[in-house]
């Protein structure tokens, strides 16, 4: 194999309202307590490791995270608004089981093609993956042979490993990402992606 960079990446911790299905997009929810300690945990697992840069949401339940995991390596994280989550227009901030009431056609017409459909004012996954994919390899591009950290969200990490195993869109849901779980992608020189470690 080449020389490789790899790529910790996790999702943000537990935020407020997270015991009802909802889509929170871009909207900046807290992290509850609960999201707060899942860092620290996280923080002890990323022990051993050299990372040497971070890149985050710029979303304030990513990059509280970021900044408590970066602070005593001496890096300063790097808050990207690409790595945002998608955007989910109109939708922003409802719950599932409001959508199905006041947008029962938008609701199906999404499930139906979860790769194209557009929520009004908001994105679908072809743009969410324009916007991230990039993202992603110009950070593996600056850092070469180093070892990365990224703090993202649920969709936003779900396209990323799908991008490193070659997986469509439509496989999006195929993977879980729970709370402040941990991926391990290595990126090598000659192009091709191995995920080590998925939902950890």
């Amino acid at each position: 194999m080449t020389e490789k960079t790899r790529l910790y990446l996790i999702r943000h911790g537990e935020v407020e309202g997270a015991d009802t299905s909802r889509y929170n997009g871009h909207a900046d929810v807290p992290l509850t307590e609960r999201g707060k300690a899942q860092y620290l945990h996280i923080r002890e697992r990323l022990a051993e490791t050299r990372i040497t840069a971070c890149y985050t949401s710029d979303l304030a339940r990513c990059a509280w995270g970021a900044d408590m995991l970066s602070a005593h390596r001496g890096i300063e994280p790097v808050r990207e608004r690409s790595l945002r989550e998608l955007d989910i227009g109109v939708w922003e901030g409802m719950t599932w089981t409001e959508l199905m009431e006041k947008y029962p056609v938008e609701w199906r017409a999404r499930l139906a093609d979860i790769v194209n459909y557009r929520v009004p004012g908001g994105e679908n996954l072809l743009d969410l993956q324009g916007r991230i994919v990039p993202v992603i390899s110009g950070i593996v591009e600056r850092h070469r042979g180093e070892e990365v950290l990224v703090v993202a969200h649920g969709g936003a990490n779900r396209v990323i490993l799908l991008n490193a195993i070659g997986a469509p869109l439509s496989s999006l849901f195929t993977i879980e990402q729970n709370y402040c779980c941990l991926n391990i992608v290595d990126y090598y020189a000659d192009g091709a992606a191995v995920v080590q470690l998925l939902n950890g």
